[in-house]
């Protein structure tokens, strides 16, 4: 117990250190072990009647502390250890599935490392008797198999199937998998309650096989009180999935990504867009968030600036002002020209706004609350840069179109092979006579583009 209190704990520290949660770990594992183990205890007793309390049991001391370690059910426990975790959500202000995804890891290596606990104690509901050569026996009463294998007529040292080790061991790759989901949840944006209900389903379905090796009696449609408890976690889990991803598909893109950031903070990290035919290594690129521009991009944006030295750039799509700022430092070092950036989302738009004022760029930048399909814009526009929604792009260069000069550039982000929506709109624009196209083959890809009567 100690040992899977210790893994618990040293566990749920890391992710809540690595998620950015405001989270005692100590506080949440302690609370959680010790209605973990009331639960368990109580749930034992409603599950075997005759270990309930009883008179000869309350006046022994020595009785009663033997009967309190004689007997714990893992449903129980389990139960009790969720309303627990909800309730410390709620205290410390927390979304609930996002705390059951943050424990998710600690509660998949506590379990693990609590099965070789059982296994050392000696309980001896460990499985059938097996002549396979990875079975085990212990005479002298590790696993009790001079008492149990008897059951089933066996010789009193026969060899067991090793069920704990059994389940430290998948408990260890259901651990590995959820932790590596977590590192994932911190570079792309995942619903809350998805690692929550595969950590069900997964550990519901080890619990449900493993039990065809254990002594237990099947009672509740041909399964063990154990089968039929980790079923239900399964399908728990499995309505869990639909729910949070459903719930998760209706909250607006751009919302999505910016919860992520203020949560998990905006340093760098490998680019997540998955290959394609003219990036077939996004990797070697960096980024902040799914939102802004790859960094790489974010610095050929930059060089723009100073290269063609615009007098007014527009920029759709302000998100958190990475890619404003950037376009802003080489107006800076130019020491002219003016950004007019515009962002829809109020909540969006006072994060850019307070970002921006505290840049010492704000001289060179001009925002505006509002779709950039409202925009209006003072003269020629040498550098027009989309970056809002993907299906708004061509509507906004169609919009913005008879404001560029024709000598000056369109870029439109998001333009991989995979990202169809505005590669498609590019190219179509170019069949129509009015713009010319370039692909740039960054790992989200790129569209340099410019009109068509900036060719003569």
């Amino acid at each position: 117990m100690c040992l899977a209190f210790i893994a618990s704990y040293l566990v749920l520290a890391a992710e809540i250190k690595r998620r950015n949660v405001s989270v005692d770990p100590y506080t949440v594992v302690a609370y959680v072990a010790i209605a973990g183990i009331l639960g368990a205890k109580i749930w034992h007793i409603i599950d075997t009647p005759v270990d309930r309390l009883n008179a000869e049991i309350l006046t022994s001391p020595a009785a009663l502390l033997a009967w309190f370690r004689g007997g714990f059910a893992w449903f129980g426990g389990f139960v009790a250890g969720i309303a627990t975790l909800l309730l410390m959500a709620r205290r410390y202000r927390m979304n609930l599935l996002s705390m059951l995804d943050v424990a998710s890891p600690a509660a998949a290596i506590g379990y693990a490392v609590g099965r070789i606990g059982c296994l050392i104690s000696g309980d001896g509901d460990y499985g059938k008797p097996t002549h396979l050569p990875w079975g085990m026996a212990f005479p002298n009463g590790l696993v009790p198999t001079t008492t149990t294998c008897p059951q089933w007529g066996a010789p009193p040292n026969c060899t067991v199937h090793p069920t704990p080790i059994y389940e430290f061991i998948v408990m260890m790759l259901i651990f590995w998998y959820i932790w590596r989901r977590g590192k994932r949840a911190l570079q792309h944006p995942l619903a809350p309650g998805v690692i929550t209900g595969e950590f069900l389903i997964l550990s519901g379905l080890e619990r449900f096989f493993v039990e065809f090796l254990r002594i237990n009696p099947r009672v509740i449609f041909g399964m063990s009180n154990a089968q039929f408890t980790a079923v239900l976690s399964a399908l728990a889990g499995g309505v869990l999935l639909v729910f949070a991803r459903r719930r998760f598909r209706k909250v607006d893109p751009v919302r999505k990504v910016f919860n992520h950031v203020i949560q998990h903070g905006n340093d760098p990290k490998p680019e997540y867009h998955r290959p394609t035919p003219e990036c077939p290594h996004p990797e070697r690129w960096r980024m902040f968030d799914t939102m802004t521009a790859e960094v790489e991009v974010l610095e050929f944006l930059r060089c723009l600036m100073t290269t063609m030295k615009p007098r007014l750039v527009v920029e759709t799509g302000t998100f958190l002002a990475v890619s404003t700022l950037y376009m802003a430092e080489g107006l800076k070092q130019n020491g002219s020209g003016k950004i007019i950036t515009c962002e829809p989302d109020k909540e969006v738009f006072a994060k850019a706004k307070e970002k921006i004022d505290g840049s010492g760029l704000k001289k060179w930048i001009e925002y505006r609350c509002e779709s950039s399909l409202d925009v209006k814009v003072p003269g020629q526009i040498d550098v027009l840069f989309c970056d809002s929604l993907p299906e708004l792009r061509e509507p906004e260069v169609r919009h913005f179109l008879p404001n560029i000069n024709p000598n000056g550039l369109i870029l439109m982000h998001d333009a991989s092979s995979h990202l169809k929506t505005v590669r498609e709109a590019a190219l179509r624009m170019e069949a129509e006579g009015l713009i010319s196209v370039v692909l740039l083959p960054t790992p989200r890809g790129l569209v340099i583009a410019q009109k068509r009567e900036g060719r003569k």
